[in-house]
């Protein structure tokens, strides 16, 4: 789909006339003072857009036109059908098509005119989903402390393609270097992990190389450095050889550890890690190994435990709904419920309603 064509287009109104009222509203207020799995669309990885649809000064001026003649301030539910129900390559469409129209990005209006965990939603909804990644994780820094899950969930088990937009995006957004920033922010065996994903120095699967002799040379070695040493964990030397294996490697490695010493990797970094390192790598092994449910099982974590870590469940359903069919099927398997089902018992009001607005647009309740 073209960012001219009439579904985008018909989405761009309601928007419109939420740039209208909020327009209207700053003037108002101005004078009152006042296995791997890639997780960005192929689109918004190669920015594919088609530049002679951008638009004009003569439909900017229709869309306004057309507007202002109908007035009135979209609902909640409007921007939420008109943001919520679109795919990721869609929305990365809509924002730029936005900002050519209106000289202003859909992110600002989203933050001056909603707020909340809905506000959060929509401004994440808002942005190119790199950038929504990059948001996700400023959002996780802010403040005292920060959101360890979402950090991992982000910044663990992606491509080296997807690592070196992250890193670059993160710069030409907040002119911050995103292995600096979460250097200042983690600690321990935690930040090594993640500083080591950081790199994006996944090794390419070469069956020359990566052997069965070299898969049990590895599985030998982590054991050494893990539940073998007589004293403490060499956790730089496991980080190192489970990041730069390719997933098919791990996937030999970790048959390999099992036959020797009777664990899979997973229960030998429960033993052999604790803390957020323990949840972070755990996470990391689960992307190269069984990434599907490994993405299901971070969605029930958001929804453990006394209350909702909305900031985790909303990064985890707009990132994955490129996969949310598998992720879907995953959580299933594995719990017995959809995650429509986790968001209604968990969330409330139009937050939910743009969570399962979300849902439904990689698998619909109504079948």
């Amino acid at each position: 789909t073209l960012l001219g064509s009439p579904s985008i287009t018909r989405n761009l109104r309601i928007l419109t006339t939420l740039h209208i009222s909020h327009t209207i509203k700053n003037k108002t207020n101005t004078t009152q003072c006042h296995r791997f799995v890639y997780i960005l669309p192929l689109s918004v990885t190669l920015e594919f857009v088609n530049m002679k649809a951008l638009g004009t000064t003569s439909n900017r001026f229709v869309m306004k036109y057309t507007m202002l003649r109908k007035g009135g301030v979209p609902t909640r539910k409007k921007v939420i059908d008109a943001l919520a129900t679109r795919d990721a390559t869609d929305r990365y469409k809509i924002s730029i098509r936005y900002k050519e129209l209106y000289e202003k990005s859909l992110l600002d209006v989203m933050k001056k005119e909603f707020s909340g965990d809905l506000g959060m939603t929509l401004e994440f909804l808002s942005l190119p989903l790199d950038e929504a990644e990059c948001r996700m994780l400023k959002k996780a820094t802010d403040g005292i402390g920060c959101a360890s899950n979402v950090i991992y969930s982000i910044c663990c088990g992606r491509t080296n393609e997807e690592i070196e937009r992250l890193k670059k995006t993160h710069f030409k957004l907040y002119s911050k270097d995103l292995i600096k920033l979460l250097g200042k922010e983690l600690t321990g065996d935690h930040e090594r992990l993640i500083i080591n994903c950081l790199q994006g120095g996944e090794e390419v699967y070469d069956p020359q190389y990566h052997t069965k002799e070299l898969a049990n040379e590895e599985a030998e070695e982590i054991y050494k450095k893990g539940q073998g040493k007589w004293f403490g964990t060499d956790e730089r030397a496991i980080f190192k050889l489970i990041c730069k294996a390719p997933a098919q490697h791990v996937e030999a490695v970790n048959h390999a550890y099992a036959e020797k010493y009777g664990y899979s990797l997973l229960k030998a970094m429960e033993k052999s890690l604790g803390g957020n390192a323990k949840k972070a790598m755990l996470f990391t092994i689960g992307m190269k190994l069984k990434p599907y449910e490994a993405m299901a099982n971070l969605i029930k974590e958001a929804c453990a435990g006394m209350g909702t870590d909305e900031i985790l469940l909303t990064c985890c359903i707009i990132r994955y709904q490129d996969v949310m069919r598998d992720v879907m099927t995953a959580h299933i398997e594995l719990f017995g419920k959809t995650i429509h089902d986790r968001v209604r018992s968990e969330c409330r009001g139009k937050y939910k309603d743009a969570l399962i607005t979300i849902l439904n647009t990689s698998w619909s309740e109504e079948g």
